[in-house]
């Protein structure tokens, strides 16, 4: 800066943004540093020497991050194992499926207790978003071929026990935070949900609970919650027919679509949650309120068959037009379940990719870290960040988990400088995947090291350090 314009001569330079390329290169998801350590065996004794590991290596063959990545590429990516396991063996890493397991369980014994403690945040919230999905477990898959044997040698067609497998999700509002939870089991979203609300503080009012109105939804008290049917779900029965009753399939289609057109408007201008319910009722009521008296006309004047698959959606909206109308009578009242739905997507693409769990073990570590994971980054945290953080600091964890929530995480913990962080295990990286790293004592093998490696290689240990062999 102020120099003299090589390219005229005549004008001074002064300084500008600087101009920025990117080159992106290819890696394995897990790359490895291989020590070489030279060993000396003395003549008289026979006592062997060997080089120690350079400052800073650790003592652990996997890193925190390292586990972190297989955390997310199982739970977030959905990558099964033994697909992992192939691509890792073709470019020079190879790490079993069964060794990924090991690692994954590590994350999951530090994060549980978080889980558990989120799971006591969610309960006092004040709305609930619920559904859920198939799933399967192989351990509970065997014991449901054994009760089907039992059954039917008593002379059964069914066992007594309920045979089916489920994964629910819960997406809970609590003040301004959201906490995604997940289940896989033999328990419904009903009994999932009814689990949560036991654990909620008696002096705090009814929640608020969306979901579609299927009976496994249902919780063994109905009355110690506000029950919002989905919109949305209702919509869906009218508009799955409307190749066959076009016209009247039209003018259902048309009212709801207006509505959710006032709600998006209500989101646009960021109407507060006391503001949207008044201009619901401004906008929509006399809207439902005349598809309502339409529904009626339908069925009482024999306008449509009763047992038609037209008059049996249009008797589901009218049975549930108390809940599917919740948003024009209670404060934040939802529309639909939508956020619930965008949250089963993750563990519907690892029933996919992975097909099953093998025991209820595995299926609670996939619950804990799914559901960390999830709420970490819809709070706009890393999650790759974050599980590093749990293991490395898995004392602190565990003495005060409520500190390490991930929305607390992202809030106060993650720094700019801890999402530019390169593990210690990654960061040689000219060359293959799997490279040789020669250290010694000797300076003329450092130097040689130094040029191989520029400045992402330490300097080699000075001192020797005897290991007994």
């Amino acid at each position: 800066m102020g120099q003299r314009c090589p390219v005229c001569g005549q004008g001074t330079l002064y300084e500008l943004p600087p101009g920025v390329e990117i080159r992106i290169d290819g890696h394995a998801l897990l790359s490895a540093i291989r020590y070489e350590l030279e060993k000396l065996r003395c003549s008289a004794c026979g006592q062997i020497l060997t080089v120690g590991l350079p400052d800073g290596v650790g003592e652990e063959k996997y890193s925190a991050r390292a586990r972190s990545v297989l955390a997310l590429s199982r739970y977030f990516l959905g990558v099964p194992g033994y697909r992992l396991q192939g691509y890792q063996a073709m470019l020079g890493v190879p790490v079993a499926d069964a060794t990924q397991w090991d690692q994954i369980e590590k994350v999951g014994d530090c994060a549980y207790v978080v889980f558990e403690q989120m799971e006591k945040a969610a309960a006092q919230g004040e709305l609930v978003f619920q559904d859920d999905t198939a799933v399967r477990i192989l351990s509970l898959m065997k014991e449901t071929l054994e009760m089907l044997s039992a059954a039917q040698a008593q002379g059964w067609s069914q066992p007594k026990e309920r045979p089916g497998m489920h994964t629910t999700a819960l997406v809970v509002k609590v003040a301004e935070h959201t906490a995604i939870l997940s289940y896989s089991s033999r328990r419904h979203a009903g009994e999932n949900l009814q689990g949560l609300l036991d654990k909620r503080k008696v002096a705090l009012g009814r929640p608020l609970v969306m979901s579609d109105a299927l009976s496994s939804n249902e919780v063994a008290d109905e009355a110690a919650l506000i029950r919002c049917h989905c919109l949305a779900h209702g919509r869906r029965k009218v508009s799955d027919l409307e190749a066959v009753f076009p016209h009247e399939c039209q003018v259902v289609l048309e009212v709801i679509r207006q509505v959710f057109d006032h709600d998006e408007q209500a989101r646009k201008e960021q109407l507060s949650p006391q503001a949207r319910l008044a201009y619901h009722q401004a906008h929509s009521q006399p809207l439902m309120d005349e598809l309502k008296g339409w529904l009626d006309k339908q069925l009482d004047e024999h306008l449509v068959e009763p047992n038609s698959a037209l008059g049996k959606a249009i008797a589901s909206m009218q049975g549930h037009g108390e809940t599917l109308t919740r948003f024009l009578h209670i404060t934040g009242a939802p529309l639909d379940n939508t956020i619930v739905e965008r949250a089963l997507t993750l563990f519907i693409r690892q029933r996919k990719n992975s097909l099953f769990y093998k025991s209820e073990h595995g299926a609670y570590i996939a619950s804990v870290l799914s559901s960390l994971i999830a709420t970490c980054i819809y709070a706009g945290g890393n999650a790759l960040e974050y599980l590093v953080a749990l293991q490395e600091h898995r004392g602190e964890v565990f003495a005060d988990p409520a500190a390490w929530l991930p929305w607390a995480y992202a809030r106060s913990r993650a720094s700019p400088e801890a999402t530019h962080r390169q593990s210690r295990a990654i960061w040689a990286r000219s060359g293959l995947p799997f490279q040789v790293k020669m250290m010694s004592s000797r300076a003329d093998r450092g130097t040689r090291a130094s040029a191989l490696w520029g400045h992402h290689v330490k300097r080699p240990c000075e001192s020797l350090f005897i290991m007994i062999q």
